[in-house]
């Protein structure tokens, strides 16, 4: 039992190193106006990696790199308009949070829509179906 305490502790010790791989803040600008600027264009953009997220709320790196490229941009004078026109051309409007609706994205603004329309229809089309059967058609319920 000792020794199988201290293989314990020995596995414990050689995965601190792991442990302690945490990444320091990446810099801020000093300028409040600004930061809030970044990470209200930041809240507009998908993360490439997550995809379920805003650049402004993910770690990864690529978001990390996406957020310092939009304070550079903006400390040139580029307007919010310009940034994200940039990023659109370069990602296509995947990296939009909010896609645009027009023809290639119609599917991803009307798709749920359409499902949960087709799911009632098959719902009603089966339902009035069994409706019509005889009741003999139908197992009694058992007794308990």
């Amino acid at each position: 039992m000792p020794e199988l305490l201290s293989r314990w502790m020995l596995a414990l010790l050689l995965a601190l190193p792991l442990a302690a791989d945490a990444k320091e803040a990446a810099p801020a600008s000093d300028d409040p106006v600004l930061e809030a600027r970044v990470m209200r264009i930041s809240a507009e953009l998908r993360c490439l990696v997550c995809q379920n997220q805003t650049i402004a709320d993910s770690h990864a790196d690529l978001a990390q790199d996406l957020r310092q490229q939009v304070r550079e941009m903006l400390q040139k004078g580029q307007s919010d308009a310009q940034i994200i026109d940039y990023m659109t051309q370069r990602y296509g409007d995947f990296v939009l949070y909010r896609p645009p609706v027009k023809s290639t994205t119609a599917l991803l603004w009307y798709g749920p829509a359409l499902l949960v329309l087709g799911g009632l229809g098959v719902l009603a089309v089966v339902l009035r179906r069994r409706s019509k059967l005889p009741d003999d058609q139908f197992e009694p319920d058992q007794p308990e």
